[in-house]
């Protein structure tokens, strides 16, 4: 992982809409990852889409734990 991979991205958490910015790593290319709310700690489903051309980010989707992503 190298610090020009990482990207930043304000978002809102899907249970308590609190506010964050999440670092995700485009180095990885497409996943689906979860990640913490700093908050209220609940388990946020994160699907991330890269351009496999680009290498930049196409989506970013994020749900609770028992939504479908």
């Amino acid at each position: 992982m190298n610090e020009e991979d990482l990207e930043s991205h304000g978002v809102n958490c899907p249970y308590c809409d609190t506010p964050f910015d999440l670092l995700v790593d485009l180095s990885q290319g497409s996943h689906a990852t979860w990640e913490d709310c700093p908050r209220c700690c609940a388990p946020i489903q994160l699907r991330i889409e890269v351009s496999p051309v680009s290498g930049e980010l196409s989506s970013l989707a994020l749900g609770r734990d028992d939504d479908v992503l």
